[in-house]
């Protein structure tokens, strides 16, 4: 606490007499006092519904899921070649974690173990960063090649993301992969509207007002931005792609840096599921990012997160920054999202100390990992994580 100076060796007594016989500098320093102890005392958070997500029970698919604390690796050094990801390692570094972290016989056994003919999977990609820094359509072609060989009927497929032009943008397009559904819950027609004749977003129609994460923050957006956000005010809505249309979740992130903390599997689904997102990064980014995937339609439908670590970034994120890229050649697999965002939390961490990038971790970092465990969503405690690590050749 910041304190007024007063002379070596004086009394606290005789100073604050001295201060209240001052008349009004003494009303001035009171003020100037209680203005540095605001300065000091951290704000408080706003208040979040955090507490109706943990009144719907747990199913047996919830988060952690089946391997809670085990994380399994795999690294190829030639995965990215001819300036993208080679399809046959890729499919050899999803393939590999897998059995490593099932102990499967095959494949095939190992995708059974997750997910069935009769589901309709989401596979949740991040196109923020458009072809330069996206999910790989090599890697998520390498998942779909692998649940067909499951058995799981192509139709039953989906990629999506919040922003559906995004997806197209950075390579997910019905040609180059026919037969699947392609979609997002922002979105515009043909024409390049995002509203209709009626001049109603098309994004509102996405959105399940039965499903919402309340914080007590808003902002106004303009004219430009709302269709980013569908929704202004208090409530931030669950996109009906996770609420009603997916009945098990793929969680397919890409290795990047936010600041000195990542963007990765929690992020992805936290702020790729919901509406009116911007007022919640300021002050709540932590919090929004371990207490999204703790609503049931997240929670319970994520049952695998592999992160595409071909090619990331260790600085720049979550934009697409050339001179921070690197080739991490490596995927993460697992059924718990916060003991896999903890060891790609490392390889970023690693990545920018290395680089000079950081001189230390931050505080801050790893802040979120600890709300999402408190959350029941997985282990934050690398002491208590298993990994496993193939090297590829």
């Amino acid at each position: 606490m910041n304190r007024p100076n007063r002379t070596p060796g004086m009394h606290r007594r005789e100073f604050c007499a001295m201060v209240a016989g001052a008349g009004a500098a003494a009303a001035l320093g009171i003020q100037t006092l209680r203005a540095a102890q605001e300065q000091v005392r951290p704000p408080e958070k706003p208040a979040t519904n955090r507490a109706d997500a943990l009144k719907h029970p747990r199913t047996k698919t919830s988060m952690p899921g089946k391997y809670p604390g085990r994380v399994a690796r795999s690294v190829h050094e030639h995965a990215f070649a001819n300036n993208a990801p080679d399809p046959a390692i890729a499919d050899a570094l999803v393939s590999h974690a897998l059995l490593a972290l099932t102990g499967a016989a095959n494949i095939n056994e190992a995708w059974r173990e997750f997910v069935s003919p009769d589901d309709i999977i989401g596979l949740k990609v991040n196109p923020v960063a458009g072809k330069l820094l996206s999910t790989s359509p090599e890697i998520v072609s390498a998942i779909i090649g692998q649940l067909e060989k499951a058995g799981i009927p192509r139709n039953h497929l989906v990629i999506w993301d919040r922003r559906e032009f995004e997806l197209q943008e950075a390579g997910f397009t019905a040609e180059r992969f026919p037969g699947i559904r392609i979609t997002g819950t922002e979105r515009k027609d043909a024409a390049g509207s995002f509203t209709d004749a009626k001049g109603k977003l098309y994004g509102e129609a996405m959105i399940d007002r039965d499903w919402y994460y309340w914080a007590d923050v808003e902002e106004q957006y303009d004219a430009e931005t709302m269709p980013y956000m569908i929704n202004s005010g208090k409530h931030s809505y669950f996109s009906r792609i996770v609420t009603q249309d997916v009945t098990k979740i793929v969680n397919i992130p890409i290795l990047k840096n936010a600041g000195a903390s990542i963007t990765l599997c929690l992020k992805n689904l936290a702020y790729g599921a919901i509406s009116n997102t911007q007022r919640l990064h300021k002050q709540l980014w932590s919090e929004t990012t371990a207490e999204v995937p703790a609503f049931a339609p997240l929670r319970d439908k994520v049952v695998l997160n592999i992160v595409d670590g071909i090619r990331g970034c260790f600085n720049g994120g979550p934009g697409a920054n050339p001179q921070f890229f690197t080739n991490y050649n490596t995927v993460l697999a697992g059924t718990d999202p916060v003991a896999v965002d903890r060891i790609g939390y490392d390889i970023v961490l690693n990545k920018r100390l290395e680089e000079k990038v950081q001189k230390e971790e931050s505080p801050r970092g790893r802040l979120f990992l600890d709300l999402a465990a408190a959350m029941g969503l997985g282990e934050a405690d690398i002491l208590r994580i298993h990994l496993t690590t193939e090297i590829l050749s």
